[in-house]
């Protein structure tokens, strides 16, 4: 009997990008556990990646080539060879190109991987579709709000080392459940809170996280930046704003400040539903505590003024001055940090000329309202936007088209599978190379495959590969190997990645980028036009957004008229036991996720509909509806229905929380909307 230990990377959309350790035995993966060396991972993994090896040997896993033989959405397939599907594949696709052009093809990226050889990151096959002349895939359905907001206030998404809370002396964990989504960042937290720290969460909803926090803010659903601007009003107030590092380090200030005076606490208690002598207290507290640390994630983002909400918060930390402090200012994502080489994978020099790029998170738009020319043909590749996109009855519509050609790479029958015109069967993380890092860290990892792949499943990059091929496309580049495409990665010449090479990080597992230490990016300027944090913008005035950061209200949490209507602000957050719709067929993850969607309300909101526990209810409002079980609780303050996200449809009686939401763009970034919706709730009959 023989036994390895192989080391690999969790590939998952998750800011922790752990590393792994696959015991193999005999050829076969027996034990899955995180990686103790890596500073990190300090080896655990989560309650979803635990079941990583039981759910590769599930039963539904797809194994083989399938041509659709029903209707679309019907789920029937047949099986065939790989020959007959690149066949069809070659034969239909290039049709579609010579009838209408190239951008009739869009490659549909998902979140499945973040993979630089595999995955998002990498975009794998990219460019295969460049040389196809095919549509640009943009993928704006995590955080593209947050990203443009950010870059706007310091220029680049890219905040503090999240390791570096541990120096911090205040946390505010600011829409954000670290327990859940990220838990290897708690511990930081934890070393802060044993050196003295105070912890704060800014949530609508008692998380898990703001169980354990010193003190939890429930604030209306995109009223966030409302709060942060009372927040530096009582700083500002008492005096404590850092005046040299405002001179020194910040464009606009006595603008800035002025705004700032618009939004008492008073105020700012009416928009947000916080009582105003919390956000005193808050206020003074963050005046006086140096360094303060806020972490805010994704879900923060998802209204219509998410942009100009991280804008706004990032300001926080220039009017104290934490930014040039250990342990200060905020981070949300460490990937404007991280200088792998994303154009030399993705070689867009290969296209034949200006694409269209078409959103990840308007896919009904793409599929039923384009024209010139419509999409033709759709790749899916990691993902399941039928169960994870907006306005989900419209995505429906357009996967339906007959004449719409789909091929779907896969490893699971999902809901979006099921409208596939050929299904491919996709390899999963230990079963092939690549090359990840961490949005919530700064190391770069390497995964090596660990057992040789079930049935007929391929490396995305050797499906498009072997489709490139039976195309009889012959640009050199389409055929480099993933160790190839993982070195030109790695190229570049950027200082972080000094010492940084695919041999050693085959040896190592991972390396941390070659970042100062202490890194304290923000410490002596920002990478904006100025130099400076700009709380005036004027490549936002170009763009026609406010210059200075301030507080865009949501468009339908704000609508007091819909709110007549349909009364409650519905918040679909990450679940415990999903990573979006991935382990969603799980029978041990639905089972511990209550088998579908629970939706909690607050005891006033349920009492007025006459609404008890365990009641089915049908949460809708004039997009769709999706059918759940109450849970009532002071969990969640009034006005707010919340669930989680992640719940297949065709398990979960045939829609979820995303046929409620609209495809609708955030203020800045041009994101999703899903924290921006209103709902009704209404009991069902009794079956």
């Amino acid at each position: 009997m023989s036994e390895l230990k192989v080391l690999g990377a969790c590939p998952l959309d998750c800011p922790d990008g752990c590393s792994w350790v696959v015991t193999v035995r005999d050829g076969q993966a027996v034990g899955l556990r995180g990686n103790p060396a890596h500073p990190y991972t300090r080896g655990a993994l989560c309650t979803k990646v635990n079941r990583w090896l039981e759910r590769a040997g599930q039963d539904d896993r797809i194994l083989h080539p399938m041509r659709r033989v029903g209707a679309k959405g019907e789920g029937r397939f047949e099986r065939i060879s790989w020959d007959e599907a690149l066949d069809e594949i070659a034969t239909r696709v290039g049709g579609v190109i010579e009838e209408f052009g190239g951008e009739a093809v869009w490659p549909y990226w998902g979140m499945g991987t973040l993979g630089y050889v595999q995955g998002l990151e990498g975009q794998a096959g990219q460019r295969l579709f460049n040389v196809l002349g095919a549509s640009a895939h943009r993928a704006d359905l995590c955080s593209a709000a947050g990203n443009a907001g950010l870059e706007l206030a310091v220029g680049s998404p890219g905040g503090i080392d999240p390791e570096d809370l541990a120096h911090s002396r205040l946390i505010i964990l600011w829409g954000t459940n670290t327990l859940t989504s990220g838990h290897h960042m708690w511990k930081f937290v934890q070393a802060a809170r044993r050196e003295g720290a105070h912890v704060v969460a800014i949530d609508p909803v008692a998380t898990r996280t703001a169980k354990q926090a010193d003190e939890h803010l429930a604030p209306l659903p995109g009223t966030d930046a409302a709060l942060a601007l009372a927040l530096m009003h009582v700083i500002v107030g008492l005096g404590a704003q850092d005046e040299e590092y405002l001179r020194a380090h910040t464009l606009g200030w006595e603008e800035f400040r002025e705004r700032i005076a618009a939004f008492p606490p008073g105020v700012a208690a009416t928009i947000t539903g916080v009582p105003a002598e919390r956000i005193v207290a808050l206020g003074e507290r963050i005046a006086r505590t140096r360094p303060t640390a806020i972490r805010a994630t994704q879900g923060l983002q998802r209204h219509g003024g998410g942009g100009t909400a991280l804008r706004t918060l990032a300001c926080l930390p220039g009017l104290t001055g934490d930014w040039k402090l250990r342990g200060g200012g905020l981070t949300y994502s460490t990937s404007g940090h991280i200088p792998l080489n994303k154009r030399a994978l993705h070689r867009d020099d290969l296209r034949p000329g200006p694409v269209r790029r078409l959103s990840m998170s308007r896919l009904a738009e793409g599929l039923l309202d384009l024209d010139d020319p419509p999409v033709k043909a759709l790749f899916v590749i990691a993902a399941n936007p039928v169960a994870s996109t907006p306005d989900q009855n419209r995505v429906r519509q357009g996967l339906a088209r007959e004449d719409l050609f789909t091929v779907v790479l896969e490893q699971f029958p999902t809901d979006t599978a099921a409208y596939a015109d050929i299904v491919l069967p996709a390899t999963m993380q230990h079963e092939h190379a690549d090359l990840h890092d961490g949005y919530g860290h700064l190391y770069v990892a390497w995964n090596e495959p660990a057992v040789a792949p079930p049935g007929e499943c391929l490396p995305t990059t050797e499906t498009f590969r072997r489709i490139a091929t039976r195309m009889g496309l012959t640009e050199p580049a389409l055929f480099d190997s993933d160790e190839e495409l993982a070195e030109q990665a790695l190229s570049g010449g950027h200082p972080y990645l000094a010492g940084i090479t695919l041999d050693r990080l085959k040896k190592e597992g991972f390396v941390r980028l070659a970042v100062p230490d202490p890194f304290v990016p923000y410490a002596d300027g920002f990478p904006t036009p100025s130099g400076r944090l700009e709380f005036r913008s004027e490549t936002a005035a170009a763009l026609g957004h406010d210059p200075l950061a301030g507080y865009v209200p949501s468009a339908e949490g704000a609508d007091a008229e819909r709110a007549e209507r349909y009364p409650l602000i519905l918040i679909s957050a990450a679940s415990h036991f999903f990573l979006n719709s991935m382990f969603g067929e799980n029978a041990e993850l639905r089972r511990r996720a209550d088998g579908g969607p629970v939706v909690r309300l607050h005891p006033d909101e349920a009492s007025a509909r006459g609404l008890h526990d365990g009641d089915r209810v049908r949460i809708s409002n004039e997009r769709g509806a999706f059918e759940g079980v109450v849970a009532v609780t002071d969990e969640v303050r009034p006005g707010v229905a919340a669930t989680t996200k992640g719940h297949w449809p065709r398990l979960s009686g045939g829609a979820n929380a995303n046929a409620v939401v609209a495809e609708r763009a955030t203020d800045l970034g041009a994101g999703p909307v899903f924290h921006d919706t209103r709902v009704e709730v209404r009991a069902l009959p009794i079956r």
